[in-house]
Protein backbone atom coordinates (compact mmCIF):
# COMPACT_ATOMS: atom_id res chain seq x y z
CA UNK A 1 0.00 0.00 0.00
CA UNK A 2 1.18 3.10 -0.60
CA UNK A 3 1.46 6.60 1.76
CA UNK A 4 -1.73 7.83 2.36
CA UNK A 5 -2.67 11.18 0.80
CA UNK A 6 -1.64 14.21 2.74
CA UNK A 7 -4.77 16.91 3.23
CA UNK A 8 -4.75 21.00 4.18
CA UNK A 9 -7.97 22.64 5.05
CA UNK A 10 -8.24 25.69 5.77
CA UNK A 11 -11.11 27.06 8.06
CA UNK A 12 -11.39 23.42 9.64
CA UNK A 13 -11.98 24.05 13.15
CA UNK A 14 -15.83 24.38 12.34
CA UNK A 15 -18.72 24.10 9.80
CA UNK A 16 -18.18 22.50 6.18
CA UNK A 17 -14.32 22.63 6.96
CA UNK A 18 -14.73 20.55 10.35
CA UNK A 19 -16.69 18.12 8.26
CA UNK A 20 -14.67 17.88 4.99
CA UNK A 21 -11.72 17.30 7.96
CA UNK A 22 -13.51 14.45 9.46
CA UNK A 23 -14.86 13.25 6.30
CA UNK A 24 -11.55 12.97 4.72
CA UNK A 25 -9.79 10.93 7.56
CA UNK A 26 -12.48 8.58 7.27
CA UNK A 27 -11.19 8.09 4.06
CA UNK A 28 -7.73 7.39 4.73
CA UNK A 29 -5.51 10.53 4.53
CA UNK A 30 -3.58 12.57 6.93
CA UNK A 31 -5.50 15.80 7.75
CA UNK A 32 -3.53 18.97 8.81
CA UNK A 33 -6.71 21.42 9.97
CA UNK A 34 -6.12 24.81 10.23
CA UNK A 35 -7.43 27.93 11.97
CA UNK A 36 -6.71 31.41 12.80
CA UNK A 37 -6.88 30.27 16.44
CA UNK A 38 -4.46 27.29 17.66
CA UNK A 39 -5.98 26.68 20.49
CA UNK A 40 -9.61 26.06 18.34
CA UNK A 41 -7.26 24.12 15.86
CA UNK A 42 -5.88 22.30 18.38
CA UNK A 43 -9.57 20.95 20.30
CA UNK A 44 -11.12 20.32 16.94
CA UNK A 45 -7.98 18.11 15.58
CA UNK A 46 -8.05 16.84 18.71
CA UNK A 47 -11.72 15.00 18.51
CA UNK A 48 -11.36 13.77 15.17
CA UNK A 49 -7.75 12.59 15.52
CA UNK A 50 -5.93 14.36 12.98
CA UNK A 51 -2.54 16.81 12.89
CA UNK A 52 -3.34 20.76 13.06
CA UNK A 53 -1.58 23.75 12.49
CA UNK A 54 -2.60 27.83 12.97
CA UNK A 55 -3.29 29.34 9.55
CA UNK A 56 -4.06 33.12 9.31
CA UNK A 57 -4.69 32.97 5.62
CA UNK A 58 -4.63 37.00 5.17
CA UNK A 59 -0.78 36.75 6.67
CA UNK A 60 2.47 36.15 4.34
CA UNK A 61 3.77 35.06 7.35
CA UNK A 62 1.47 32.72 8.80
CA UNK A 63 1.31 30.55 5.30
CA UNK A 64 4.91 30.47 5.50
CA UNK A 65 5.13 28.82 8.27
CA UNK A 66 2.59 26.69 7.21
CA UNK A 67 4.06 25.38 4.29
CA UNK A 68 7.64 24.82 6.66
CA UNK A 69 5.64 22.84 8.52
CA UNK A 70 4.23 20.72 5.63
CA UNK A 71 7.58 20.49 3.70
CA UNK A 72 9.21 19.16 7.18
CA UNK A 73 6.73 16.64 8.19
CA UNK A 74 5.19 15.35 5.03
CA UNK A 75 7.41 16.54 1.85
CA UNK A 76 4.47 17.07 -0.20
CA UNK A 77 0.62 18.20 -0.43
CA UNK A 78 -2.17 15.82 -2.00
CA UNK A 79 -5.37 17.91 -1.39
CA UNK A 80 -5.70 21.44 -0.71
CA UNK A 81 -9.30 22.53 0.16
CA UNK A 82 -9.65 26.66 0.55
CA UNK A 83 -12.54 26.77 2.67
CA UNK A 84 -12.05 29.89 4.85
CA UNK A 85 -14.34 32.72 4.51
CA UNK A 86 -16.21 35.81 6.20
CA UNK A 87 -18.61 37.83 5.53
CA UNK A 88 -22.51 36.26 4.65
CA UNK A 89 -22.71 40.18 4.38
CA UNK A 90 -27.04 40.21 4.16
CA UNK A 91 -26.79 43.19 5.86
CA UNK A 92 -25.87 45.59 3.26
CA UNK A 93 -25.98 46.21 -0.37
CA UNK A 94 -24.03 46.77 -3.14
CA UNK A 95 -25.26 50.45 -3.43
CA UNK A 96 -24.69 51.75 0.08
CA UNK A 97 -21.48 49.03 0.70
CA UNK A 98 -19.17 49.69 3.71
CA UNK A 99 -16.14 49.02 1.35
CA UNK A 100 -13.84 48.56 4.25
CA UNK A 101 -15.78 45.16 4.47
CA UNK A 102 -15.77 44.11 1.05
CA UNK A 103 -11.84 44.57 1.34
CA UNK A 104 -12.13 42.44 4.36
CA UNK A 105 -13.91 40.07 2.61
CA UNK A 106 -11.67 39.95 -0.34
CA UNK A 107 -8.79 39.24 1.29
CA UNK A 108 -10.09 36.17 3.02
CA UNK A 109 -12.40 34.60 0.51
CA UNK A 110 -10.19 35.38 -2.87
CA UNK A 111 -6.66 36.58 -1.81
CA UNK A 112 -6.39 34.21 1.25
CA UNK A 113 -6.46 31.47 -1.16
CA UNK A 114 -4.76 32.52 -3.73
CA UNK A 115 -1.49 33.41 -1.10
CA UNK A 116 -2.31 29.61 0.20
CA UNK A 117 -1.53 28.23 -3.32
CA UNK A 118 1.53 30.14 -3.98
CA UNK A 119 2.59 29.25 -1.28
CA UNK A 120 1.89 25.32 -1.17
CA UNK A 121 2.30 24.69 -5.10
CA UNK A 122 5.70 23.60 -4.80
CA UNK A 123 4.57 20.59 -2.45
CA UNK A 124 1.10 20.28 -4.88
CA UNK A 125 3.87 19.69 -7.27
CA UNK A 126 5.61 17.10 -5.61
CA UNK A 127 2.07 14.94 -5.30
CA UNK A 128 1.33 12.64 -8.20
CA UNK A 129 -2.22 13.18 -7.49
CA UNK A 130 -2.42 17.17 -6.89
CA UNK A 131 -5.93 18.47 -6.13
CA UNK A 132 -7.07 21.74 -5.04
CA UNK A 133 -10.60 22.96 -4.31
CA UNK A 134 -11.93 26.50 -4.31
CA UNK A 135 -15.13 26.51 -1.82
CA UNK A 136 -17.57 28.68 -3.32
CA UNK A 137 -20.80 29.59 -3.65
CA UNK A 138 -23.61 30.16 -6.43
CA UNK A 139 -23.92 33.37 -5.00
CA UNK A 140 -20.57 33.99 -7.05
CA UNK A 141 -22.26 32.84 -10.02
CA UNK A 142 -22.82 35.62 -12.40
CA UNK A 143 -25.62 33.50 -14.87
CA UNK A 144 -27.47 33.61 -11.26
CA UNK A 145 -26.08 36.43 -9.08
CA UNK A 146 -28.64 39.08 -8.16
CA UNK A 147 -28.81 42.00 -5.02
CA UNK A 148 -27.59 41.37 -1.96
CA UNK A 149 -24.76 40.02 0.18
CA UNK A 150 -22.10 42.11 -2.15
CA UNK A 151 -19.47 41.18 -0.45
CA UNK A 152 -19.72 37.47 0.00
CA UNK A 153 -20.94 37.38 -3.75
CA UNK A 154 -17.74 39.45 -5.29
CA UNK A 155 -15.42 37.42 -3.54
CA UNK A 156 -16.65 34.60 -4.19
CA UNK A 157 -16.97 35.59 -8.01
CA UNK A 158 -12.97 36.17 -8.09
CA UNK A 159 -12.25 32.66 -6.78
CA UNK A 160 -14.86 31.50 -9.01
CA UNK A 161 -11.92 33.47 -12.11
CA UNK A 162 -8.88 32.22 -10.11
CA UNK A 163 -10.30 28.48 -10.16
CA UNK A 164 -10.28 29.19 -14.32
CA UNK A 165 -6.92 30.71 -14.52
CA UNK A 166 -5.41 28.10 -11.87
CA UNK A 167 -6.53 24.87 -13.63
CA UNK A 168 -5.93 26.40 -17.47
CA UNK A 169 -1.95 26.65 -15.82
CA UNK A 170 -1.54 23.71 -13.70
CA UNK A 171 -2.08 20.94 -15.65
CA UNK A 172 -0.12 18.44 -13.36
CA UNK A 173 -2.81 19.59 -11.12
CA UNK A 174 -6.94 19.56 -10.68
CA UNK A 175 -8.34 22.64 -10.06
CA UNK A 176 -12.27 22.83 -9.30
CA UNK A 177 -14.50 25.02 -7.42
CA UNK A 178 -17.71 23.69 -5.20
CA UNK A 179 -20.56 25.35 -3.88
CA UNK A 180 -21.46 23.50 -0.88
CA UNK A 181 -24.83 24.92 -1.16
CA UNK A 182 -27.21 26.59 1.74
CA UNK A 183 -25.79 24.54 4.83
CA UNK A 184 -26.64 24.89 8.18
CA UNK A 185 -23.69 26.26 9.83
CA UNK A 186 -22.74 29.06 11.64
CA UNK A 187 -22.71 31.47 8.58
CA UNK A 188 -25.22 29.82 6.52
CA UNK A 189 -27.67 29.85 9.77
CA UNK A 190 -30.64 27.51 10.53
CA UNK A 191 -32.81 25.58 8.16
CA UNK A 192 -30.13 24.53 5.42
CA UNK A 193 -29.29 21.21 4.34
CA UNK A 194 -27.15 18.97 6.71
CA UNK A 195 -23.22 19.82 7.03
CA UNK A 196 -22.22 16.13 6.12
CA UNK A 197 -24.36 16.54 2.49
CA UNK A 198 -22.47 19.87 1.70
CA UNK A 199 -18.87 18.29 2.90
CA UNK A 200 -19.51 15.85 0.51
CA UNK A 201 -19.33 17.48 -2.54
CA UNK A 202 -15.85 19.46 -1.71
CA UNK A 203 -14.77 15.86 -0.62
CA UNK A 204 -15.49 14.15 -4.05
CA UNK A 205 -13.74 17.33 -5.98
CA UNK A 206 -10.71 16.38 -3.50
CA UNK A 207 -10.63 12.87 -4.10
CA UNK A 208 -11.30 13.01 -8.14
CA UNK A 209 -9.86 10.04 -9.62
CA UNK A 210 -7.02 11.07 -12.36
CA UNK A 211 -8.54 12.22 -15.77
CA UNK A 212 -11.17 13.69 -13.66
CA UNK A 213 -12.23 17.44 -14.43
CA UNK A 214 -10.21 20.49 -13.84
CA UNK A 215 -11.32 24.38 -14.12
CA UNK A 216 -14.58 23.62 -13.09
CA UNK A 217 -17.73 24.29 -10.74
CA UNK A 218 -19.90 22.02 -9.10
CA UNK A 219 -22.24 20.95 -6.40
CA UNK A 220 -22.93 17.24 -5.70
CA UNK A 221 -20.82 16.27 -8.06
CA UNK A 222 -22.93 18.21 -10.99
CA UNK A 223 -21.78 21.59 -13.12
CA UNK A 224 -23.00 24.91 -11.73
CA UNK A 225 -23.27 27.51 -14.20
CA UNK A 226 -20.52 30.35 -13.71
Amino acid sequence: MGEAPVAVVTGGNRGIGREVCRQLAALGHDVVLTARDPARAEAVAAELGVDHHRLDVTHDGSVAALAGYLGERYGRLDVLVNNAAIHYDTWQRASSADLRVVREAMETNFYGPWRVVLALLPLLRSSRRARVVNVSSEGGSLASMGGGTPAYSTSKAALNALTLVLAGELREVLVNAVCPGWVATDMGGHGGRPVEDGAAGVVWAATLPDGGPTGGFFRDGKRVPW
